[in-house]
């Protein structure tokens, strides 16, 4: 199974948690952690990491916090995993379009290896194009718009 870290998870609650406070919106980790239920200590590392990556500004002072730095629109998917898990790719031999390929011990002798880039370029390119925006969204408008976009959502 393939899956994101549990901080990566949190990442997106929190990055949602800040969209829905609308345009410009200062929340501390406290009340990050209080409305999203995700721990404190873990709220305060990932907020630090998505500030560090230029998703977040923070601010200090008594009316600080943290906000989003750009629209959610204009925030993919694809850029939030790859500051908190590193590159996209589900295999070795297929890279990351950004990366190059990386290293596999069967790489000399597997006739897979260009389908798995293809593969790789199609999730990259689909996380890509989706954005926070659309995650904050109405799931059927998310859904709708994985379809748009090549990716088939089910359920």
């Amino acid at each position: 199974m393939l899956r994101m870290s549990k901080m990566t998870d949190y990442g997106f609650v929190l990055l949602a948690g800040l969209a829905h406070g609308g345009e410009g919106a200062t929340h501390t980790a406290r009340e990050l952690a209080e409305r999203t239920r995700v721990p404190l200590p873990s709220v305060s590392k990932v907020l630090k990491e998505l500030s560090q990556a230029g998703f977040l500004v923070s601010h200090r002072g008594v009316a600080g916090g943290y906000a989003l730095a750009r629209a959610p629109r204009d925030i993919s998917v694809a850029e939030v995993i790859g500051a908190l898990e590193g590159p996209v790719a589900l295999t070795e031999c297929g890279g990351h379009p950004e990366v190059g390929p990386m290293s596999c011990e069967l790489e000399p002798t597997c006739h897979l290896r260009g389908h798995m880039r293809v593969i790789n370029g199609v999730i990259h390119d689909a996380l890509r194009r989706l954005t926070l925006a659309d995650l904050v969204g109405p799931v059927a408008q998310t859904r709708s718009r994985l379809v748009s976009l090549g990716a088939g959502a089910r359920s």
